[in-house]
C-alpha cells in the first residue's frame, strides 16, 4: 500500500499535485487526436471540395470507433484502479489484458462492418452527391484498418491510468500522432496518394499506438490468455457507458436539428457555441480522468472516507476551472464569435446563446468531476439512469417545446442548461448519499 499514500494525504498540497499530475498528461492525450484531425483537415482541404467533403463524412463514421474507445478506456480505468488500490498491480494489469482482448474483437468487427457497409453508409450521409459518397467510402475502407489499433490504445490508456502511470500513454499517443502529422502531407502530395494518403496516415498512427500499448502489457509479464468471465463483466460496464453515451448523442443531435429549423444563421451560431463547449469539456474531462484513477484506487484500498475527501477536492478544483472558463468566455463575448464567422447575423445569434453558455460552465465543472468520481467508483448504472432521465425528462422536451413556442437559440440553450442542472442535482444527491463509496478490489 506504500504506493497509495498520496490520495490519503488530506489537507496538503501533495494531493493537489497528484490530481494535476494525472490530469495534465491525460489532457495532452485527449487533445492529441483532435489536433491531428485539424492538421488532416488542413492538408486535405487543399485537394478540393469533394475530397474535403469525403473526409468530413468518413471522419463522422469513424467517430464511432473513437466513442467505443472512450467507453473501453473509462470502464478499464475504474476496474484497474480498484485492483491497484488493493495492492495487486498484477490483477490491475490483468484487467488491461482482458480489456485489450475486448478492444481487439470490437476493432475487428468494426473493420469488417465498414468494409461491407462503407458505400451504403457514405451514400446515406452524402445524400444525392455520388462523387462525395464514393470518395468517402474509399477513405473509410482504408482508415478503418486502424480501428483495432485505436481501440487497443484506448484499453491501454485505461489500465495505465488505473495504475496511475500517465507518462507512457503520453508518449504512446503523441509519438504516433506526430508521425502521422508528418506522413499525411507526404503521402497526400509528393507520393501522390491524394485523399487515400490521409487514410493511410490515420491507420498507421492508430496501429502503431495500439502496438505500443500491447508492448507495455507484454512487458508486465502477466498472462495474456483471454478470460471470458472477466470480459463479460467488462462488457456489462461498457454496455452501461454506451447507453449513457447514446443519450448524449441523441440530445445533441436533436439540439442541432432544432437549431437548423430556425435558419442557417441560428444553426451556425449554435455550432460555434457547441464546439467551444466540447473543447472546454475536453479540458474538464482530464480532471474527470484523474478522479476515475484516484477514486478507484482509494476505494480499492478500503478507504471510503479518503474517497469522499478526494471527491470533494477534485470537484472543487474542477468547479474553479469551470468558473475560470466562464470568466474568459464572458470577457471574450464581443470577440470570440468573430473568430468563426464574419456574418453579423451569425454573431448576433451567438450572443443569444452566450449568456447560457457562460452560466453553464461552472455547473459543467462540477458535473464532469462528479461523473469521473462515479465512473471511478464503478457506479455506472446510476450514471446511465440519471443521464437518460435528464435527457428524456428535461433536455429533449425543453428544446422541442422551445421550437414549438418559437424561442429560437435561447430556448435550445435554456434546455441544455436545464439538462446540466438536473444532472448536477442528481449527482450531488448520489454523492451525499455515500452509496457510491463501496470499498473492495472490484465492484
Amino acid at each position: 500500500m506504500g504506493q497509495l499514500t498520496t490520495p490519503l494525504d488530506r489537507g496538503s498540497d501533495a494531493s493537489v499535485r497528484r490530481i494535476v499530475g494525472l490530469a495534465l498528461p491525460a489532457l495532452v492525450v485527449l487533445a492529441a487526436e483532435p489536433l491531428y484531425v485539424l492538421v488532416d483537415t488542413a492538408v486535405v482541404g487543399h485537394l478540393g471540395r469533394i475530397p474535403l467533403a469525403g473526409l468530413a463524412i468518413g471522419g463522422t463514421v469513424m467517430t464511432i470507433a473513437a466513442w467505443i474507445g472512450t467507453v473501453v478506456a473509462y470502464g478499464t480505468t475504474g476496474r484497474a484502479a480498484r485492483r491497484f488500490g488493493a495492492g495487486d498491480r498484477a490483477a490491475a494489469v490483468a484487467e488491461g489484458v482482458q480489456a485489450s482482448w475486448l478492444a481487439l474483437a470490437a476493432g475487428l468487427v468494426l473493420v469488417l462492418g465498414i468494409q461491407i457497409g462503407a458505400e451504403p453508409l457514405a451514400r446515406a450521409i452524402a445524400g444525392t452527391d455520388p462523387d462525395v459518397a464514393e470518395t468517402a467510402a474509399r477513405w473509410l475502407r482504408v482508415a478503418s484498418l486502424g480501428a483495432p489499433g485505436l481501440l487497443l490504445a484506448a484499453a491501454g490508456n485505461g489500465w495505465l491510468r488505473g495504475v496511475q502511470d500517465t507518462r507512457r500513454p503520453l508518449f504512446f499517443v503523441l509519438g504516433p500522432n506526430l508521425l502521422s502529422a508528418v506522413l499525411c502531407p507526404l503521402l497526400v502530395y509528393p507520393v501522390g496518394l491524394g485523399l487515400i494518403g490521409s487514410a493511410v496516415a490515420n491507420a498507421v498512427a492508430q496501429t502503431l499506438s495500439g502496438l505500443l500499448f500491447v508492448g507495455a502489457l507484454i512487458a508486465e509479464r502477466v498472462s495474456l490468455r483471454p478470460q471470458p468471465r472477466v470480459i463479460a463483466r467488462q462488457l456489462v460496464l461498457s454496455r452501461d457507458l454506451l447507453v449513457r453515451g447514446l443519450a448524449f448523442q441523441a440530445s445533441f443531435l436533436s439540439a442541432t436539428a432544432v437549431a437548423a429549423r430556425f435558419g442557417a444563421a441560428t444553426v451556425a451560431a449554435h455550432q460555434i457555441a457547441i464546439q467551444l463547449w466540447f473543447f472546454i469539456a475536453l479540458v474538464l474531462d482530464a480532471l474527470a480522468i484523474a478522479a476515475q484513477s484516484l477514486i478507484g484506487a482509494t476505494l480499492g484500498g478500503d478507504d471510503a472516507a479518503g474517497a469522499r475527501w478526494l471527491a470533494r477536492r477534485i470537484t472543487l478544483i474542477s468547479g474553479i476551472c469551470g468558473i475560470a472558463f466562464a470568466v474568459v468566455v464572458a470577457a471574450g463575448a464581443a470577440v470570440i464569435p468573430s473568430w468563426f464567422s464574419a456574418d453579423p447575423l451569425v454573431r448576433d445569434q451567438a450572443m443569444i446563446a452566450w449568456p447560457w453558455f457562460v452560466a453553464m460552465l461552472p455547473v459543467a465543472g462540477l458535473v464532469f468531476a462528479l461523473d469521473g468520481v462515479l465512473i471511478g467508483a464503478g457506479d455506472v448504472r446510476y450514471l446511465r439512469n440519471v443521464t437518460i432521465a435528464a435527457a428524456v425528462g428535461a433536455f429533449l422536451p425543453a428544446i422541442w417545446t422551445g421550437y414549438l413556442l418559437d424561442l429560437g437559440l435561447g430556448g435550445i440553450w435554456a434546455g441544455l442548461s436545464l439538462f446540466m442542472v438536473v444532472r448536477l442535482a442528481t449527482l450531488l444527491w448520489r454523492i451525499r448519499s455515500g452509496r457510491w463509496a463501496v470499498v473492495g478490489a472490484v465492484r
